[in-house]
């Protein structure tokens, strides 16, 4: 299996080729550990999904694999992370916003409400595009799932005022009302307890 592969590339370099003859197949942690030739490969894969962009997998993203498959969606990148910006800013911009998508609204490590078969799987994305004069500040970061993240590239999104968001739960049925109301009780569970005895 190695064999096929020129010799002198690092495991990286091993896993991307790899990767990319086997688009849309379902890759074991096995072969791939044999690909790189170190027992640093899930770094080298990691590497690959966040600092590179490409498209990979796994089951925390997609229901149907399991621990240790690995697949490669397409050849189309996705936005990759920014190595400017740091693990203390990226557990900063998380914790500030709930762990939860700013855009869609999906919580980390749930079903994704737009795919049920993924995980949501959140990243840092910027609220004003690099490529339109943002920058890595936090004040222009936020947690984007990787479904938004796809559909997201160059894009900023308003979020809805106070006043819209109330007239959106006013117009929806009373069982969603309901929910709502019961997911704001869970994610405030203080504040609630506070506005009661007011």
């Amino acid at each position: 299996m190695t064999s096929k592969l020129p010799k002198g590339k690092g495991s990286r370099a091993k896993l991307r080729e790899y990767f990319t003859h086997h688009v849309g197949e379902i890759l074991d942690s096995d072969v791939l550990r044999e690909i790189a030739g170190t027992s640093e490969w899930a770094r080298r894969v990691r590497e690959l999904r966040n600092e590179e962009g490409l498209n990979i997998v796994t089951h925390n993203d997609k229901s149907d694999l399991k621990p240790g498959q690995y697949v490669l969606i397409n050849l189309k990148p996705l936005p990759a992370f920014e190595r400017g910006i740091s693990k203390e800013t990226r557990a900063f911009v998380l914790d500030r916003n709930g762990f939860t998508c700013q855009m869609c609204g999906a919580a980390a490590g749930e079903p994704h409400p737009y795919d049920n078969n993924r995980k949501t799987r959140l990243h840092i994305g910027h609220i004003i595009d690099k490529s339109m004069g943002g920058t890595d500040e936090p004040n222009n970061l936020r947690a984007i799932c990787s479904v938004c993240n796809e559909g997201a590239s160059n894009l900023t999104l308003n979020r809805p005022d106070t006043i819209k968001l109330i007239a959106q739960v006013r117009r929806a049925p009373a069982k969603d009302q309901l929910d709502v109301l019961k997911w704001l009780i869970q994610k405030f569970p203080k504040q609630t307890k506070e506005l009661i005895k007011e």
